[in-house]
This record gives C-alpha cells, structure tokens and sequence, in this order.
C-alpha cells in the first residue's frame, strides 16, 4: 500500500503527525506508532479530511485513549484524535446543552454544576470524552449518557454529517446498537432537569468516594470487564484469587480487583496476556465469561 503520508491532502499536513507513538494518547501508556494521529480544528475540517481520503485508508477514532488498548505494532492508517479539536461545550437552552465529542465527561459533569443542571455528577466518574462515552452507554454512580441524548451529529467515512435523534439508536449496558454502521459521533444535545442540589461538594464527594475503593492515579483504563448481570467483575476477580497476579509490567490491582495495573514498564501485550488469563481463571473457578469493557485495536509487534 501507498504510504500513508502521500495520501494525505497538503492542506491538512499541519494537523497530522506521522508515526506517533500512541503509549502517549492513552491512559495505559502502551501502545506501539500510528502511522498518522490526525487532530481536526472543526467538524467541518473533519469532514473535508475524511471526504478526500482515499476509502482504502483504514481510520480510528480516539478520545482521552481511557478505554482502549493499543498493541505494541501499532495502528495502520489514520487515528483521528478528536479530544483536542471538538472541545465546545454550550448550553443551548434551560435545560439542554451541546457537547462535542471531544470534550472530557468530568468538563461535562463541572459545568453542569455551575449551571445547575442534573442529574449530572455521574459524567465526573466517566474517565473519557462525550463521544467515547457515547459509543458504549458509558456511565458511573448509577447514571449513564445515553438516557439523557437527545440526538447526536455524525459523520461517516465519506465525510458526509447528519443529525440523528435518540430513538434511533438501542442501549443496554455499556452497549450501544446503532442504526447505521461506520458513523461516528462527532457532537451530542443532552437533556438534564434544573436542579438547585447540583453542587461542586456534590462531585467532589463521589470523586472521594471513588479514591477510596479504586486506584486512581495508576496506569490503567479503569474497569477492565463489564459487570455481569447480578453480580461484580471485581468480586470474581477477586474470588478466582487473582488481585496482585501479574505478567510481564502488568498487574491485577491489589485495591480494585477490576483494575489492571501498568506499573511503569507493561508492554501493550502484557496487559492482553493478563486480560486473558484473568477471563479464563474467573471462567474457569467462578463458572462466569467476563466480557471487557475496553477496545482493543493495532497490531502485535
């Protein structure tokens, strides 16, 4: 195949690196080059990018990287990073606001506080973007994103945009069903209630909450398995006998059993290998298929 940097528009090389390592866009710090990390400056930059791309370049899509896994060979093609370019936040009515897809959930949590609008401290505990979250039904503390969607603005791999309202998609458990495949969101209209209780003390005191039973701070994704129905993947975990089993840098956390821990020096395949181990022990000793949370995406090295 072509390389990927002659299939490039000149007009958009100011906003493409080449070769870039991903261990630095995702919260494990692993993760092998992408052979371009595209950051758009608008929706309608976007757009023309992906319009002129030739359709054989594969593309990725990138948030705050809190819920991926990269391998250590890479990415071929493009990875589009939204988090630095679609960044607005607005509230468009009483109790409506507009986010892009870019714009980080606990931005979206603060602000809705200071507009006093809820139920929304949950977004606080959702480590990604607005359009990472909606992607999974992301959600935290009882709450999820998508019962509070009004419609969402998409774009396709030809670059073309549209709107699209809730009803159209299905979401269960950090599981969404779209109606149309290969569109991604690129911004979302979010209905919330006026809520004189939302308060910053109100974050903060689940942000606290959270950093008692979790290992904020360390390398990791947050919650590697889903939640089976009726039951916790960390209380699985834990059971199997697995909190501090490790493989290569990789650890299972010894605070937070669903936690898988880069502790400085994990390649990419060690924290897949530990994934692995740690479904296969919970199957194997708790009669329970833990299913992940996070993407994985790349090639081995």
């Amino acid at each position: 195949m072509t390389a990927v940097r002659e299939l490039i528009a000149a007009e958009f090389l100011p906003s493409v690196r080449f070769d870039e390592p991903l261990a630095r866009h995702t919260s494990w710090h692993v993760g092998g080059p992408a052979d371009a990390y595209y950051t758009p400056n608008s929706v309608a930059e976007l757009s023309r990018f992906l319009a002129v791309l030739p359709p054989e370049v594969p593309v990725q899509w990138l948030g705050l990287g809190s819920n991926l896994l990269v391998r250590d060979g890479g990415v071929r093609g493009v990875v589009v990073s939204l988090h630095l370019g679609l960044r607005q936040l607005e509230r468009i009515n009483a109790t409506q606001i507009q986010a892009d897809a870019g714009v980080p959930c606990a931005k979206v949590a603060r602000q809705c506080s200071r507009w006093l609008l809820g139920p929304a401290a949950f977004f606080a505990g959702i480590p990604g973007t607005v359009g990472g979250a909606l992607s999974m039904n992301a959600g935290a503390w009882g709450g999820e994103i998508w019962p509070h969607v009004v419609e969402v603005d998409v774009v396709d791999r030809s670059g073309q945009r549209k709107t699209r309202a809730a009803a159209e998609y299905r979401y269960s458990y950090r599981h969404l069903e779209a109606p149309v495949a290969g569109e991604w969101f690129v911004s979302a209209r979010l209905e919330f209630r006026v809520d004189p209780a939302a308060s910053q003390d109100q974050i903060r005191d689940l942000l606290e909450a959270r950093r008692a039973k979790q290992p904020i701070g360390a390398w990791s994704c947050g919650s590697t398995f889903t939640n089976p129905p009726g039951d916790h993947a960390a209380r699985l975990i834990e059971a199997a006998g697995l909190k501090g089993v490790r493989i290569g840098g990789a650890v299972v956390s010894t605070k937070h059993a669903n936690f898988l821990i880069n502790e400085g020096n994990a390649r990419a395949a060690d924290i897949e290998h530990l994934m692995e181990h740690v479904r296969d022990e919970v199957e194997r000793t708790q009669g329970v298929r833990l299913a992940a949370e996070v993407r994985i995406i790349g090639e081995p090295a």
